[in-house]
């Protein structure tokens, strides 16, 4: 056996510091403190109460701007329901009766014609002096009564 001088040192230390022990509240104290400290929080309890009024603001601003455009919609079935403006092959079609008029129309014809920008003008639509000669293409979706429904312009 190797009996070095460090052992009766080393086995008297051991002896004295088994004696020495900390109380158990102290190590209870330490843990609660150590739990508390690095709790993982949740997102909310992260922000502050600042933080919590900008949010509660701009909440409150979305919804007041979402109950104004609610507000200004048109409701379905009114005259403003209609679209006025659709686009078919890349051509601008203007519609001249509401869209459940044209739907319920039961046989409408398309009428095609071809007349000089000058006559748009009569009308109020601008027309460049470059242009005022060219001949414009006019499609008109007509009701079985005779009634304009729709208007379709294009350049020949």
């Amino acid at each position: 056996m190797n009996h070095d001088p460090i052992d009766p040192a080393l086995a008297a230390l051991r002896s004295a510091s088994a004696d020495c022990s900390t109380p158990q509240r102290v190590e209870q104290a330490l843990m609660a403190t150590f739990a508390r400290q690095f709790a993982r929080k949740r997102w909310y309890q992260r922000l502050s109460p600042g933080q919590w009024g900008l949010a509660g603001g701009l909440g409150s601003a979305a919804a007041a701007m979402l109950a104004v455009l609610v507000l200004r919609a048109p409701l379905p079935g009114a005259a403003g329901d209609a679209p006025l403006l659709q686009l078919d092959d890349g051509l601008a079609f203007i519609a001249l009766a509401s869209q459940e008029r044209i739907e319920q129309e039961p046989h409408p014809r398309m009428l095609e014609t071809s007349l000089p920008r000058t006559e748009l003008a009569a009308l109020g639509v601008p027309v460049s002096p470059d242009t005022a000669g060219d001949s414009v293409r006019a499609e008109m979706l007509v009701g079985a009564d005779g009634a304009p429904l729709a208007l379709r312009l294009s350049s020949q």
